[in-house]
This record gives structure tokens, sequence and C-alpha cells, in this order.
């Protein structure tokens, strides 16, 4: 068993009883999990391994890639471009990206691209980790790209196209890329990266995959074999949404620890972060120190819910959120307020306003989602249980 360390108040005891049991049971490789109830850290635990193949332990300030994480952080970064009143939400997109009006695309608004409705989960072509370095190529490639469907009329999980399509509103109205532009106006206080620099990526976490020790793994809930059945189906189908969605660009040798992918810091998948970081950046904005609270409420309102085409089952979004759902999951307590975003292999960041509370966990071990992995979710539940 690995030894957890770090500090837990003594009311979250349950969060340090569900991270040491999700060692203890072969679930976890090398781990993070950060609690903050309103602006009080309760929660700052980490343990196991962050590199498989050198045996190098995980420490306090380890960063660990955070896969769609990313996209909340994005998302907030054009939110507050719009509360600046760079643009109007509700506006055509055309407004500040003529191209993108190409293909009967003229009637998106930049609620589509933040919503997932924006009709282009996928490139039409491959793309490679070296072409996806290249944000303002890749952002005019979807311009001149015919949708799936007509923006606004559906929604489909936009896996990897997230980031050149919301990222491109910080790219053209800030001038800055989407890293710059979060460091320099909300993370700087923050272990938290998009396009990390050279020291970050060589203490960073190494992703893993395979067997867990021990052979944890999470029962299905009810129902879930079929449907996870027919997601395993799509997802080996190369012609399918989700497969074009989930792996183009492809992000090369290594996989995701390929420096180019890290380097580049895609806007919807390239963040790395340590837990406390991430956990901060759902503080600051629980606290309404990056967004106006009126801002952030209307972005968690809901903008489309229900069958999601590319993922195949009910999602829920607000702008760039993911909202309480089948891609969302969290305890009764948070069903109504909580937000935020997973990410491959169980990341998970997540907010919530009217519990005060913030919390990120970030695993090295790629979670076996056709298992039902349910590691974020079972820690989340003991951070809500602690409040009470």
């Amino acid at each position: 068993m690995s030894t957890v360390q770090g500090h837990c108040d003594p009311a979250f005891a349950g969060v340090r009883e569900v991270f040491e049991q999700n060692f203890a049971e072969g679930r976890e490789l090398g781990a993070a999990v950060a609690v903050y109830a309103g602006d009080r850290k309760v929660v700052d635990l980490w343990g196991g391994v962050a590199d498989r193949r050198t045996g190098r332990e995980w420490l306090p300030g380890t960063p660990c890639f955070g896969f769609s994480c990313t996209k909340a952080v994005t998302a907030a970064a054009a939110l507050l471009l719009a509360e600046r009143g760079a643009y109007e939400v509700d506006g055509p997109v055309t407004a500040w990206w003529p191209e993108f009006g190409a293909e009967g695309k003229d009637g998106a608004t930049a609620a589509h691209l933040l919503s997932h409705q924006a009709g282009l989960p996928a490139f039409a072509r491959p793309v490679t980790a070296e072409e996806a370095a290249d944000a303002p190529a890749l952002a005019s490639e979807l311009a001149a790209q015919k949708p799936e469907w007509t923006p606004g009329e559906a929604h489909g999980y936009h896996a990897l196209t997230y980031g050149w399509l919301a990222g491109e509103i910080v790219r053209r109205l800030s001038g800055r890329t989407v890293g710059a532009f979060v460091q320099d106006e909300f993370a700087r206080g923050l272990d938290l990266w998009i396009g990390a620099p050279e020291d970050v990526i060589e203490r960073a976490a190494k992703l893993s995959a395979g067997r867990r020790r021990g052979g944890g793994t999470d029962a299905p809930r009810p129902g879930a074999p079929d449907v996870l059945k027919r997601l395993a189906e799509a997802y080996l189908d190369p012609q399918s949404l989700m497969n074009r969605s989930l792996n183009n660009p492809h992000p090369g040798k290594g996989g995701y620890n390929n420096p180019v992918v890290l380097r580049a810091g895609w806007p919807s998948a390239g963040m790395i972060a340590t837990a406390p970081g991430l956990a901060g950046f759902y503080r600051d904005l629980v606290a309404g120190r990056i967004l106006r609270p009126d801002t952030l409420r209307d972005a968690l309102r809901p903008r489309v819910a229900g069958a999601d085409r590319t993922l195949l089952v009910d999602s829920s979004f607000g702008l760039g959120f993911m909202r309480p759902s089948q891609t969302f999951y969290t305890p009764k307590a948070g069903r109504e307020s909580a937000f935020g975003h997973t990410g491959a292999g169980g990341s998970i960041g997540l907010g919530d306003p009217e519990a005060g509370l913030a919390l990120a966990y970030l695993p090295n071990l790629m979670g076996d989602q056709a298992s039902g992995d349910l590691r974020a979710f079972r820690l989340t539940q003991a951070a809500y249980a602690s409040l009470s």
C-alpha cells in the first residue's frame, strides 16, 4: 500500500479514507486530491508514484495532466472577456470571426461554441500533434469546415476541437493565447498551466495505462452492460463521431506525455496542474474573484441537456461547464448546484456555489471507463458528506 501524505481537516476524514482505500485496493498509481471549504483548504493529499518507469515519488508540488478539465479554465477566460464587453455571448460569431460563417455556420453564436452546439466535434482530416500547436491554423480549418449539424440544432461533445473554437474567442479578442491570458488574468498564484514551461514538464507526473494492481475496478451500475457495449463499439469504430472526436488530433509518440502536446497547451485538453492549483481555480470562481457572480450564474444555466451526439449518453452543459448528468456524475447533495468538468482517465474539477465547495482530483493511472471508474465520484461524495 502506498502511504498517503498531506493535510486533512478532521471533519473531512472521510475524503482521506476514500483516497487511502483507492490506493489499498490497487485503483491508483499516483494521485492527488484537494478540497476547499470556502477559502479554507481542508484537504491537500497526495501519494504513490509519479513515474512508473523510474519509481519517482509523487510530491506535494507534483503537477499532473488534466485532460478535459482544461475546458472549464478556457471557458472562464472566454467568459471574462464577455463580462468586459469584448463580445456578446449570444451574438453572432461572425461579428468577430467573419470567416466562421462558411458552409452554413453564419447563424452560430459564441454560446454555441461554448456549449458544444457548433456542429464541429471532429476535424475532417487527421491532425498531428505538431500541427495542433498552431492554434490559428486549426481555428481557420474549423472555420472553413462543413458542420455535422446546423449550429444550435443539436449538441455533441467537442472533445478536442472545443479548444480551437472557444479558445479562438480568447485569441482573437485578447491577442493572447489561452494559456497566456489565464496566467495573466487569474492563475498567477495557482500551479496551473495551459502550455507548460520545461521545468513543469520535467516534474509532472507521467500518465500510465494498464490494469490496476490488485485488479481494482468498480462494478458497473445497473443497466450499464448494454450501454458500455454500445459505447465501446462506437469508440473503436474509426468512422463514428465519438472516435473521430476523441482521437484527432493524435498526441503522437508517448501519448499525452508527449512534450510537444504539453508545451502547446491545447485549450481543450492541455492543462497541467496540481490538485490545489485546480481546486484553487474553482475556489476563486465560486468566490467571485474570476467572474462576477451574475456572470457565473448565467454560465451555469444549462444551455443543452439530453442526448449527446458524440458521447451517445445524456450530457448537460452551461457555457463551457458540465452540469450534473451521465457525463458529470455528482452526489445527490450537488445535483442542483455543482458544476465543473471531468477529464479522461478519471480527473475532475468541481465547484459548488451553494455548498461553498471546490474540489480537484488528478490521477496518473488512466481509469478504465468501460468498467465504471468511480474514483472521483467517491471522493466527491465523501467531500459533500463532510460538510453536513
